[in-house]
């Protein structure tokens, strides 16, 4: 019976001793370190996210950045800067060629007429000279009205060029309008020389021809008093006597 006491008691204390080295131990510092280390970790991983979301929308907007313009008028005005370019290479008259108009201009609007020159000569240069003039009054009224009935569309493409530009989702948008609005005025200062050029080839024609007109004139005032046989003074006779 002794024996039969003395192990049971001896396994109570083994069960009790195992139990207690089963028994979890609770540690403040050590918790207290795992909280912090945790809070960290969360910390990052929101920053890991606000990252992701701002290069998120950094793309977005480079997108909308990348976005093209669904408008140009740029066809419109190539077709409205050839029509008058067209208008141009069509004037008759003296030629906008430099070399061609030197020729032409030291033909027709010479300094002067000298004896040599014939009265059917001059009277054809005279002729020639009035049709340069007509021709180029011609091609300045037909250019002064292609520019004045292109400016209801000019108006419209910039009206149209203007909203687009002040709606654009991103900067490329942006920029192709105001590229466009710059070609929309680059247009109207081209069409603004050629129809100074015209109007100015016009003016220099009628003056030109004014002058030529006073060379002609003198020279037919010459002639007239070099060819009137001069008074000398001596009493004409007529009918074979003398009066």
């Amino acid at each position: 019976m002794k024996k039969t006491l003395l192990s049971l008691c001896i396994g109570l204390a083994l069960c009790a001793g195992s139990a207690q080295a089963q028994m979890a131990v609770f540690d403040p510092a050590n918790f207290q370190q795992n909280l912090l280390t945790a809070a960290r970790t969360l910390e990052q991983i929101n920053n890991q996210v606000r990252q992701l979301q701002n290069e998120a929308q950094m793309l977005v907007n480079q997108g909308r950045n990348l976005t093209g313009l669904d408008f140009s008028a740029l066809q419109e005005l190539r077709a409205a800067l050839e029509d008058s370019r067209r208008l141009l290479d069509e004037a008759k008259g003296l030629s906008f060629d430099v070399e061609q108009a030197r020729s032409t201009y030291a033909r027709l609007y010479p300094d002067g007429y000298g004896a040599g020159t014939s009265a059917g000569d001059m009277a054809r240069d005279a002729q020639e000279r009035w049709q340069q003039a007509r021709e180029a009054l011609r091609t300045a009224v037909e250019l002064q009205a292609q520019v004045v009935g292109q400016v209801a569309g000019d108006e419209t493409a910039l009206s149209d060029l203007v909203d687009r530009s002040q709606s654009a989702v991103g900067a490329l948008q942006a920029a192709q309008a105001t590229n466009q609005l710059l070609a929309l005025q680059s247009k109207q200062l081209i069409q603004g020389q050629q129809l100074q050029a015209a109007q100015g080839r016009a003016v220099a024609l009628e003056q030109a021809r004014t002058a030529s007109i006073e060379a002609q004139s003198r020279e037919a005032r010459r002639r007239f008093m070099t060819d009137k046989p001069a008074y000398t003074g001596e009493p004409v006779r007529l009918f074979g006597g003398d009066r």
